[in-house]
């Protein structure tokens, strides 16, 4: 569990608001269980380093507030639409013996051990977190699916995960998938030896050679018959008999 130090703030206007932040520091508020809304401020880089983690959303929190601990969870953050800086932070206070309902993100574990990921099958991830109803002290960080020995057309479903304790699905009645390893889309096609694409190119060649002798000596024949035509054409003019004279 990370622990961050708080402090307790009386900023209200948005003046006071963007003069703290340029202090390096995020305003947030402590909502939930019987006691009233408390404004707290945490430093920006921490939140900033802990927002990087996927499941900053669903972890708990340990807030230090003037020496005294209170556990929480953030539930949401809002940006600058320009910087995209976080300037806010809603954090729910933790109430034992209460229920939360989060997103826990899923995780896969040895990849290298899978048989039908070296045959080049693809891990088909259906859901990366999962909705989950979960008792505020056993509240899991995550799900671990184990893809050691798993082979091409395995699944995984909610069934084959071991939830903590009193820990549920919000999606009752059916047993839904979270990923599949299908097979691979493409299939390489073995490459040709040296020997047979050396032979292919000779063919190649031979069959242009051959086509281009061929092209020539059609071409030949083909202006043989034309000359010959044209000399048939030339026919000599007829000669005529000049009239007899009458006696």
């Amino acid at each position: 569990m990370n622990s961050i130090e708080a402090t307790i703030r009386s900023t209200k206007t948005k003046g006071e608001l963007n003069t703290l932040r340029k202090k390096g520091e995020v305003p947030g508020i402590i909502y939930g269980g019987k006691n009233e809304n408390q404004r707290v401020s945490v430093p920006t880089k921490i939140v900033k380093n802990l927002i990087e983690k996927e499941n900053f959303l669903s972890n708990v929190l340990n807030l230090k507030i003037d020496g005294k601990d209170q556990n929480v969870i953030p539930r949401e953050i809002k940006y600058d639409i320009i910087t995209d800086e976080p300037i806010h932070v809603d954090f729910l206070r933790i109430v034992e013996g209460t229920k939360i309902i989060l997103e826990i993100p899923v995780k896969f574990i040895n990849n290298e051990k899978s048989p039908g990921l070296k045959r080049g099958g693809v891990l088909n991830i259906v859901r990366r977190k999962v909705e989950l109803k979960c008792p505020t002290e056993n509240i899991p960080t995550e799900l671990v699916i184990d893809l050691d020995g798993v082979d091409i057309g395995d699944s995984f479903k909610i069934s084959s995960i071991k939830l903590p304790e009193n820990v549920t699905p919000t999606i009752q009645g059916r047993d839904f998938v979270i990923a599949t390893l299908a097979a691979p889309t493409i299939i390489k096609e073995p490459e040709k030896p040296a020997e047979e694409t050396a032979e292919g190119a000779e063919g190649a060649e031979g069959a242009t050679a051959e086509g281009a002798e061929g092209d020539a000596k059609t071409a030949a024949e083909g202006d043989k018959k034309d000359s010959d035509k044209k000399d048939g054409d030339k026919k000599e003019p007829e000669k005529k008999e000049a009239p007899k004279e009458k006696k």
